[in-house]
């Protein structure tokens, strides 16, 4: 009996549970197919161990199915050698990524609610230009004019883009890319 005592006074630490070492290998693998998702030129910038780096390039060159699929576990694997603090840099990039796709997507849905009420509207035009006074009235009129006709004409939404595109530059998209579709949107309004 003295022998049962002795095991429940002692505390022994076992470590994680079998569940949790899989719950933990599972993680691992999600981030390291996160990873190879991701462009190479993000990944580069991530503060990765070069060893993952590497597999990670070899990841990307496989397309078999089973074949990715191995090299993945492979690659997690790897990660596991390593400490999770490794990791965290990869993990906030990709969580702030998640955030800023949000706010991206809901800029545009306001966008194109914007855009549908100016053509659902012609009382919506003048709220929206004393918010704007910058805008080009006369060209925002006739893209409206044009879009309500391409739509009853059942012709390409050419200039319910435009009306976007004018939209989204009004609203300051900040991006080089901006000022080229700027630049379309004047050259669309010559045609």
């Amino acid at each position: 009996m003295s022998n049962h005592t002795d095991t429940t006074d002692t505390d022994e630490d076992f470590g994680p549970t079998r569940t949790q070492q899989r719950r933990d290998a599972l993680a691992v693998l999600a981030l390291a197919t996160q990873l190879c998702e991701l462009p190479p030129t993000r990944v580069a910038k991530m503060n990765l161990p070069d060893d993952v780096l590497t597999e990670i390039g070899h990841v990307r060159r496989i397309t078999a199915h089973g074949a990715r699929k191995r090299q993945l576990a492979y690659l997690a694997k790897i990660m596991r050698r390593h400490d999770d603090a490794d990791f965290d840099d990869a993990r906030a990039a990709m969580g702030e990524n998640r955030e800023r796709q949000r706010q991206e997507t809901a800029a545009m849905h306001r966008l194109e609610n914007q855009r549908d009420k100016l053509l659902a509207d012609d009382d919506a035009l003048a709220p929206f230009i004393a918010e704007h006074p910058g805008v080009d009235r006369q060209h925002l009129r006739s893209l409206i004019r044009q879009a309500r006709s391409e739509r009853e004409a059942n012709k390409p939404p050419r200039a319910y883009r435009e009306i976007f595109q004018m939209l989204k530059d009004l609203a300051g998209g900040g991006d080089g890319d901006d000022d080229a579709s700027g630049d379309r949107v004047q050259t669309g309004s010559e045609d």
